[in-house]
This record gives structure tokens, sequence and C-alpha cells, in this order.
């Protein structure tokens, strides 16, 4: 069996008893960073057996592991901080633990776009989920594409990237839209920027960036402006 257990993505109370009492009991922890889940284990007096798996070598580990599980083991997989699989390495595993008939359970727990949304004031009725960017190739169809949705859209970004998106993000969707950036959510420096993208840009020109980001776009509004003339 396999379960996904989401870990904290900063305050390290942020997981439930379920996913602590699994982590003591199942065989194998499948970890992005060993290093980080090291400290969370130690944490809560955790002391299972660790396995890196991650990006550059989950192709390889993958057949492997999947094997060990039909032949009765039960392994936990768990990323550096949120929900393994959402932006982070974990959906080559499930689908092959689907394929063979594998069990996979995925616990409720942390993701950041969640409580970056709902404290943004935006409509979150509905939704998109757009995680990161591509870097280059196909970036500004994909913006194009997001500024014409009628509902929020999240993104992940990093710090250093921060002022590109959002000068990228006016370019596509306009000065006046609302937006919030999400900062260091959970942590001690938590913060939420709410105002226009216009606004948000002077606000982190100002103010540069650090930690982690989210940030959440208001959609297209579905008014049309007033022809001109009488």
């Amino acid at each position: 069996m396999l379960y996904l257990i989401p870990t904290p993505i900063g305050n390290l109370e942020d997981i439930s008893l379920r996913a602590l009492r699994l982590l003591k009991e199942v065989d194998l922890i499948l970890a992005e960073d060993t290093r980080i889940t090291r400290k969370l284990l130690a944490h809560y007096d955790i002391h299972t057996p660790l396995k890196a798996y991650h990006a550059h070598n989950e192709h390889r580990l993958t057949a492997s592991l999947v094997a060990q599980m039909e032949a009765g083991s039960t392994f936990a997989l768990v990323s550096d901080a949120g929900t393994p699989a959402i932006s982070d390495p974990g959906f080559l595993l499930v689908q092959a633990c689907v394929a063979a008939g594998v069990t996979v359970s995925c616990l409720p727990g942390s993701t950041a776009f969640v409580p970056a949304l709902v404290g943004s004031g935006l409509p979150c009725d509905r939704f998109f989920f757009e995680g990161f960017l591509p870097h280059k190739k196909g970036r500004r169809s994909r913006l194009r594409w997001l500024s014409e949705l009628p509902y929020t859209f999240v993104l992940y970004e990093s710090p250093h990237r921060l002022a590109k998106c959002l000068r990228q993000l006016v370019e596509y969707c306009g000065a006046e839209r609302p937006a919030c950036v999400v900062r260091e959510l959970s942590k001690l420096h938590e913060e939420y920027v709410h105002g226009t993208l216009a606004q948000l840009i002077a606000h982190f020109e100002a103010h540069p960036p650090r930690g982690e980001l989210v940030v959440v776009v208001g959609g297209l509004s579905s008014k049309k402006p007033k022809a001109a003339g009488p």
C-alpha cells in the first residue's frame, strides 16, 4: 500500500495525528529531500527509515518500489512541504501503483494554494490552479489564456521571479486587475498583500519579497464596458 502524506508548509504543528501515526507505522518513507524530512521526523521522535524519491530518480526507482509494495510492503510518500504530487514529485508513482493494483490513499492536509486563495478575499467559489508557470517556452501563451479566465487563478512563484511575473500579468490582465500575493504561509512572517497588480508591483519594488510565494489573481470581469457616446 502507498500513503501520500501531506507535511507542514511552515508551522510544524500543521500535521494531523493520523499522519504522524502512519509515518511511524509504514515500512519506509519516500522523501523528496531526506534532510528536510529528517528534521520533521526528529521533531516528532519518528525513526522510520527514509529513502530519497525525487524528480531526478523517480523514473529509475518507481518500478522497483511498486514491486516491493506488490510483495506486501507499505510505504509513505512525502514532499518537502505540502501534499505530494501538487507541484512536487508523486504523480508517476501513484500512476504506477494504480496500474499495478496497489492501494493508494492520500491523506487530507497542508497545501499552500488553498489558504492563499481563501484568505485573498478574491472569489473562490470557482478557481483555476496553475502552479508554476513555464519559465520560457509557452509562458506567454499560458499567461494569455489565464488572463481570459472568468474566475480566480492561482500561481506559485519564487521571490526572485515575482517582479517579472507581476509585470507580465499587468501586460496580459491589465494594471487594475485585483490580486493578492501571499508570503510565508503559516510561518512567523506570514503576509497577505492585497491590491491591484500595479499596486503590488509598487509594493514589492519597495519591499523586496522573501520566502515562499503564492500569487492569486482575480478573473476577467463579465461586465462589458459601456459604449462611448450619447
